[in-house]
């Protein structure tokens, strides 16, 4: 097909999704075979000066599993969840797949969706929180595909818009799974512990600056107060708890943990890590607990190394009883929040009244991120945001 034809072969939005005409599932990737390992470390790493040696001991966790990262499989399930929710639904709305470090590579993606004629694209990234490598760095990795777009001689006229999809880890679609993987979980524990066993709710570790700073940050006007990822995930943490107790007529402990840290040792990050949580809970007598691994969309490889073999072996090594709860995956509901999602936010772009769907005390996220949110170390433009170049 030309490139005439293809630009036309969209047409206008219409419908409940309109001014929407795609949506755009984006993501982190990784590796799909021993050769890819390192190049995509590279890729991960890029402008931080890490030797190749040193990734290629990083690389290990995914040569222990034939050097394929889950993710992309599971995104492509994904994927086709959504695509079979839509059908269901009478949503005519084509689903692409980009990637923030393998591929399908978010540019190449983008450069599809504008040579198809895709001038309005709603987009979920593959994190459910605010912080920096989890919504800022994706709106970053939009600009700079749009910027490439417009280098490549693609007319200001032409090119495609990007609203990022809110926040979505208090909606139901999203937490209601994780509840029933908790409630299964403490099922396959031994009787005998069930009735005393802990819950450990985990999250990606990132740098104490990066948390403190995510979600609005106040500025001179009081806006905002920062620390959004921290508090996003303990509002989950308590509703998963609270429906819990309801459902078993047990009230569980709980605490919000850290696993996955990867910077310089001189640098504080979120603490305290889950390994180290599972010693402290032996010692203090606690029979049994279950990992809830509330920060994660999918079972990728920081699921499927950190929890299942690392903190599993732990657990193992001080004779503690451990369930590791499921992540939401390609859940049915959780491809339904994700419509839910879209069609809210096309009705607040028509102007419609909508009601938001949202657990807990926190309420629905904005829609439009706000200047300086999730702030990285150096300014970068930003799509998909009060501050975006691309309006």
């Amino acid at each position: 097909m030309s490139d005439q034809l293809r630009a036309s072969a969209a047409g206008p939005a219409e419908g409940p999704a309109a001014p929407y005409d795609a949506l755009l599932l984006l993501s982190f990737g990784g590796p799909e075979g021993p050769d890819d390992v390192v190049p995509f470390l590279e890729n991960v790493t890029r402008g931080r000066g890490i030797p190749r040696e040193r990734l290629k001991e990083v690389g290990q966790h995914y040569f222990g599993f034939g050097g394929v990262s889950p993710i992309n499989g599971q995104n492509r399930e994904l994927l086709d969840a959504l695509r079979k929710d839509f059908a269901e639904h009478g949503l005519d709305l084509p689903v692409y797949w980009g990637n923030r470090n393998w591929a399908p590579y978010l540019n190449d993606v983008m450069r599809e969706m504008a040579a198809d004629g895709r001038r309005r694209i709603a987009v979920l990234a593959t994190s459910a929180y605010a912080s920096y490598s989890g919504c800022r760095q994706y709106r970053e990795n939009l600009a700079d595909a749009l910027a490439l777009l417009v280098e490549e001689g693609t007319a200001e006229a032409e090119l495609p818009k990007v609203d990022k999809l809110r926040h979505y880890f208090n909606h139901p679609g999203f937490v209601q799974p994780m509840i029933d993987g908790v409630l299964a979980s403490l099922e396959s524990l031994p009787e005998e512990v069930r009735a005393g066993a802990r819950l450990a709710f985990t999250t990606h570790s990132i740098p104490t600056a990066a948390a403190d700073a995510s979600g609005p940050v106040a500025d001179h006007t009081g806006h905002g107060e920062g620390g959004a990822y921290v508090k996003q995930h303990l509002d989950v943490a308590k509703v998963i708890a609270d429906a819990v107790r309801a459902e078993t007529g047990t009230e569980l402990p709980w605490e919000l943990v850290y696993q996955s840290r990867s910077g310089a040792p001189h640098i504080p990050w979120l603490e305290p890590d889950i390994c180290d949580h599972l010693e402290a809970l032996r010692e203090a007598g606690t029979p049994a607990v279950v990992m809830v691994p509330i920060g994660f969309v999918s079972d990728h490889m920081e699921v499927l190394y950190d929890l299942d073999t690392e903190a599993t072996a732990k657990a193992a090594e001080l004779g503690l009883p451990v369930a590791r709860s499921a992540t939401v995956g390609a859940d049915p509901r959780f491809a339904a929040a994700v419509r839910d999602l879209l069609l809210e936010r096309a009705a607040a772009q028509r102007g419609e009244p909508v009601e938001r769907c949202a657990l807990g005390l926190l309420g629905a996220s904005h829609d439009l991120c706000a200047v300086g949110c999730c702030p990285a170390r150096g300014p970068r433009p930003a799509a998909a945001g009060v501050d975006s170049p691309y309006a």
